[in-house]
């Protein structure tokens, strides 16, 4: 009689047992409990188990569940040898110890850092308990060090727990990406936008320059530049905006409509964004970040340096509804941005009416615009006038 499996597949303790199954080559007689729907806490499955957990085996009777146990028990009876869990007591007492540390710690902390998230019962990741996975890690890490296996110099039940576990997290339950950001700086509030269009959750961090949180250690050793933003992607450290942008638009993009594959479409793109990084976003830096900081009022040579790269954005857009193309794409994203900072300086741009037609086209297209750039906006006008009525 083969052994009833009760089981549901999004379930890692469930993965667990059926790799351990499929490498004994034991043929389990699988039987779905959808827990999501409820389905164990029907009175027939309580009768077999009144924990009313997954994954649960009947052995001809013998009824077992917790993932560990039962794969220890299925190695101790059908394994052709005590490979996978040793009979020597120390060996096996390492593997214990191996598989707890799993489901004490790594794995504990992991579903309770993302399960209330998952179930909708928390809007966000908690940092604190985000900060037990990644220590948790870390310890893991140190446990392998010098060593291809968890507990042994061959493979054991502890490496299919933990291997599932460390898969969970790489697939179902990725660590979000780090933004280190002030609100209202205008290159952190492009990345944002960009994020949103791409559908990519960000776990905010707020970077206070004025009490130089980015001129510490270990905000060094991510970016020695001490620039914002900055992004951390499970390791992998990015800065400057427009870069950031193309990053999370070539990684995380389900399409490539917002930064194209075709080698004309992204040059065009690349060209608008090297025109507002080179051009139109310096324009109206060094006239009112001049002003914010040291108080020197724009000159007429500034407002023309401005007016010019207004008039070539403008032209730009004659006839055409983007920047860049005939839909909405990353070199939209930023310039926006940048326009939008002109209009929180009351400067005039009513003769640049390309640009008026398309700001209001962007507003409207751009995901979750309002919802990013109105608070953001009103933080960045709130200090600009700060600067102002100082000097």
């Amino acid at each position: 009689m083969p052994i009833d499996c009760y089981y549901f597949p999004l379930s890692p303790p469930c993965r667990t047992v059926m790799l351990l199954a499929k490498a004994l080559g034991i043929h389990f007689n699988i039987k779905i409990v959808n827990i999501s729907n409820g389905e164990n806490m029907n009175p027939e499955f309580l009768q077999i188990n009144p924990q009313h957990m997954i994954p649960t085996i009947n052995d001809n009777g013998f009824i077992l569940w917790e993932s560990r146990p039962i794969m220890t028990y299925l190695v101790n009876k059908y394994a052709r040898n005590d490979s996978l869990y040793p009979k020597d007591p120390k060996q096996k007492a390492v593997v214990d110890q191996m598989m707890y540390f799993d489901a004490g710690t790594l794995y504990s902390n992991l579903i309770k850092c993302y399960m209330p998230v998952i179930r909708g019962q928390a809007p966000s990741i908690n940092e604190a308990d985000l900060e037990k996975v990644k220590r948790s890690f870390e310890v893991l890490n140190s446990f392998l060090e010098g060593k291809e296996f968890a507990a042994d110099d061959n493979l054991t039940v502890a490496d299919f727990t933990i291997s599932t576990t460390i898969c969970t997290i790489l697939v179902n339950f990725k660590m979000p990406i780090d933004l280190y950001q002030l609100t209202g700086s205008p290159p952190c509030r492009a990345v944002c936008l960009a994020a949103a269009a791409l559908g990519v959750d960000l776990n905010v961090k707020n970077t206070i320059l004025t009490t130089g949180e980015h001129l510490k250690p270990e905000y060094l050793k991510m970016n020695p530049q001490h620039t914002i933003p900055t992004i951390d992607d499970n390791g992998f450290y990015l800065w400057e905006s427009r870069a950031i942008m193309k990053y999370l638009a070539n990684q995380y993009g389900k399409d490539d409509s917002l930064y194209p594959k075709d080698p004309k479409k992204r040059a065009l793109i690349d060209q608008r964004l090297d025109f507002d990084l080179g051009t139109l976003y310096p324009a109206f830096t060094d006239a009112y970040y001049t002003w914010f900081f040291t108080g020197v009022v724009p000159d007429q040579a500034k407002y023309d340096k401005m007016n010019s790269a207004l008039s070539f954005l403008d032209k730009f857009l004659e006839g055409e509804n983007y920047v860049a193309g005939k839909t909405l794409t990353l070199a939209d994203i930023a310039l926006v941005v940048t326009v939008s900072n002109f209009k929180i300086m009351d400067y005039d741009l009513s003769k640049y009416s390309n640009i008026l037609k398309w700001f209001a086209k962007i507003q409207d297209e751009a995901v979750k615009y309002h919802e990013i750039e109105d608070k953001a906006l009103k933080l960045f006008k709130d200090f600009a006038d700060s600067c102002t009525k100082k000097k």
